[in-house]
């Protein structure tokens, strides 16, 4: 059986910076970032407070990733838009 449980999100660092992932549990891959371990985004280490900014329902693991790529291409003020389209709703 294919996994159609994935999810975008955005997290926003305490510097302002957006960071784009995915993952089937975003609580727990939140916790897992914020936590700075082994399994934390290098990206995000030393960059809290970190804060989940956006997610959206994305489908199979496939079609999360082609989306994640998507986003990672759009500017920051795109980024932000879809953030505050998203928190408007």
């Amino acid at each position: 059986m294919v996994e159609s449980n994935w999810k975008l999100y955005m997290i926003r660092c305490g510097n302002g910076h957006l960071y784009t992932g995915v993952t089937t549990d975003i609580e727990r891959r939140l916790k897992e970032h914020q936590a700075g371990g082994i399994k934390a985004a290098k990206f995000l280490r030393g960059k809290g407070p970190l804060a989940l900014a956006y997610s959206e329902n994305v489908g199979n693991r496939s079609e999360a990733l082609k989306r994640e790529i998507s986003v990672k291409k759009l500017s920051r003020q795109q980024k932000l838009l879809m953030i505050a389209e998203a928190t408007s709703h």
